[in-house]
């Protein structure tokens, strides 16, 4: 499986994965194939109910809680420029999302400060 950047792009991995067309996938599971289209390019955003994701996680054959499982979901999040759910419950880390940012766009970072991350994301 190659690194789909985007939600749609790893959407429409899967589905071809699955060696279904556009068409017959969204017949034999009952979405609306302008809509898919759109999802798949990128033109509409990842939808974010739950019920909604998992219908179609469901019909792209994702194993429950399998690693695609939970980076579609995360894909989706980061399609609306959300942090995905179980992340943002975690306070600990979200308080540390700055230092992370900061880290990412080549800011300068204190020893203390970059200590406390890397035992934030090793677990040490």
């Amino acid at each position: 499986m190659s690194e789909a950047p985007t939600f749609g792009a790893f959407f429409r991995e899967l589905r071809i994965r699955r060696q279904k067309t556009l068409r017959q996938f969204c017949m034999e599971n009952g979405f609306d194939p302008g809509n898919v289209s759109k999802l798949e390019r990128d033109l509409l955003d990842a939808p974010q109910s739950p019920e909604v994701l998992e219908r179609y996680a469901v019909a792209l054959g994702l194993e429950r809680h399998s690693a695609e499982w939970q980076r579609f979901l995360d894909l989706a999040a980061i399609s609306a420029g959300r942090i995905p759910p179980d992340l943002r419950a975690e306070a600990s880390l979200v308080g540390r999302l700055p230092l992370v940012f900061r880290t990412l766009r080549r800011q300068p970072v204190d020893g203390d400060q970059l200590d406390k991350l890397i035992e934030l994301l090793t677990g040490d």
